[in-house]
């Protein structure tokens, strides 16, 4: 029977060039003293750390494994695997039903398991119908909702890559890895977790445009059983031989510096006064973010409407906070309550144009997606409270990969308001406002913050990571206690509406994949 045609996207297909290859052995040489017995590829591909492995190991058996039998012959001829004694040798496998137990049980002495798996995730792979999937199982060992929502997506390559720390787990042997920085981390932490694991970490930034013409922050990660505490030693490049610093676990986080937070743990801590939000969600932008016209406002449909103020306030979306664009606005928003679950029916009475408008374009608001939307009042929003309409802001984009604080005032006379993606902290006064904003951008906030944002996320910064430093232990800090304690009363807003859109969103995504 003829075989099926080998799609190579189906299988997360990012060759690696040899001179990369070349360069990850030279590491693994020179670096960490690596001198392997056997060294093991279980998706080869073409062959290129097959190649590399046996010009820079060569006493060392190699063994090769591949699903695409054009890719297994390219791989042999690559490195001439037909002859000779200590030629790799490469078969053609699928990585998911291969009894790898028995596999590995065969091997002696220092394994060596290198490579590069698929830099895809188990849904990408779904909606190419792409049957290369290992079984669905709750592998991270999430607990509640998070098993439900948290699981149904993950990247192969995570899950490849804990299936070898299984294989070392009772055997001395090294794992290296070029994959996606987000999964490396993903795999220490799993590492962490299990007290009989005695793998050290070690990270170096890959060029992934540059190699494989993707845009997504990679790495060479490197997993050796040597007796340790799980932290992670993280480099500058691959030309690197120190340590620039270390990720490791603190106060049940993980963290990005472990020097850094070191230093500035004592300003950990849920503030008692101040509490970070995040903006306006609406879901949508056609018909509730509107363009200030000479005949009033314009929709994201083209139409020019007319609308009382009492509902309309200036935006200023992510990239407007991230780029410091906050003296002036471009758009405005319809905000329709003041507090989660508000009833909208009293806009009829206060702004009948503004009714009328909402009237006239329900679909569009009946047709929201989100399940948060459901049994709500008509034309409902959410991250709202009265902490939105406090005119004074301090606020940094959740988006942008760095740490710019805008402190925000009113414009055109009404306080600013922001979309989901801003988080902010909002105050009475200006005075106020100036304070906590020379706050949260001193020395010792800044570091702290950097010690434990990940900049490869793509939200790095969010009001979880925001509510882990204490500004009143930033003041105590600073020697400025005294002035803290003579602001306004601690803010008494509950977080009721952000928790159920959270719980909301979470069962409208499993609803959703449980329907795929």
């Amino acid at each position: 029977m003829a075989k099926k045609t080998i799609n190579k996207w189906q299988f997360g297909d990012f060759q690696t060039p040899i001179d990369l290859a070349r360069k990850v052995v030279d590491i693994l040489k020179r670096n960490h003293g690596i001198n392997p017995d056997v060294i093991i590829e279980p998706t080869c591909g073409k062959g290129a750390f097959i190649h590399a492995s046996h010009e820079g190991f060569k006493q060392s058996k190699i063994l090769g494994f591949e699903i695409n039998p054009l890719y297994v012959k390219e791989a042999r001829s690559l490195s001439g695997t037909d002859s000779g004694k200590n030629s790799p040798i490469v078969n053609e496998a699928d990585f998911f039903s291969t009894n790898w137990d028995n596999v590995i049980a065969g091997l002696p002495g220092y394994l060596l398991i290198i490579g590069n798996p698929p830099w895809v995730t188990s849904s990408e792979l779904g909606l190419l119908n792409s049957q290369n999937l290992p079984d669905k199982s709750n592998f991270q060992n999430r607990k509640g909702i998070e098993a439900i929502t948290g699981s149904a997506n993950f990247d192969i390559s995570e899950w490849m890559l804990l299936q070898h720390v299984k294989w070392l787990s009772q055997r001395e042997g090294a794992i290296a890895f070029l994959c996606k920085y987000s999964v490396a981390r993903k795999v220490m932490r799993q590492v962490r977790q299990n007290p009989n694991h005695r793998f050290f970490g070690h990270i170096y930034p890959v060029n992934a445009k540059t190699y494989f013409g993707a845009s997504v922050e990679a790495c060479l990660f490197i997993l050796t059983t040597d007796t340790g505490n799980a932290d992670c030693e993280v480099y500058k490049s691959l030309d690197s031989s120190m340590s620039s610093h270390i990720i490791g676990e603190r106060d049940g986080y993980v963290v990005n510096d472990v020097t850094k937070y070191e230093k500035w743990r004592h300003l950990r801590g849920q503030d008692p006064k101040y509490i970070w939000r995040s903006g306006i969600k609406h879901d949508c932008s056609k018909i509730m973010e509107l363009e200030p016209s000479n005949n009033g406002y314009k929709n994201g449909l083209g139409e020019n409407i007319e609308c009382e103020d009492e509902y309309i306030y200036p935006l200023l979306k992510s990239s407007d906070v991230g780029n410091g664009r906050i003296g002036a606005y471009r758009k405005v928003v319809l905000i329709t309550q003041r507090h989660v679950g508000e009833d909208t029916a009293i806009i009829k009475n206060s702004a009948p144009n503004t009714w009328e408008y909402l009237m006239s374009h329900r679909e569009y608001l009946d047709n929201r997606k989100s399940s948060i939307y459901k049994n709500k009042p008509d034309f409902s929003v959410f991250g709202i409270g009265e902490y939105s309409f406090k005119r004074w802001k301090v606020a940094i984009s959740g988006l942008y990969k760095r740490l710019k604080f805008n402190l925000v005032g009113p414009l055109s006379g009404k306080t600013v308001v922001f979309d989901d993606t801003v988080n902010f902290l909002s105050f009475d006064t200006k005075k106020e406002a100036e304070f906590v904003y020379h706050l949260i951008t001193s020395e010792p906030a800044q570091e702290f913050f950097d010690s434990i944002i990940f900049w490869d996320e793509k939200r790095p910064i969010t009001t979880q990571i925001l509510r882990r430093l204490s500004i009143k232990e930033v003041a105590k800090e600073l020697g400025e206690l005294a002035q803290y304690q003579s602001h306004g009363a601690a803010q008494v807003d509950t977080l009721t509406g952000q928790i159920e859109l959270s719980i909301a969103e979470s069962k409208s995504k499993y609803k959703a994949r449980a329907s795929n």
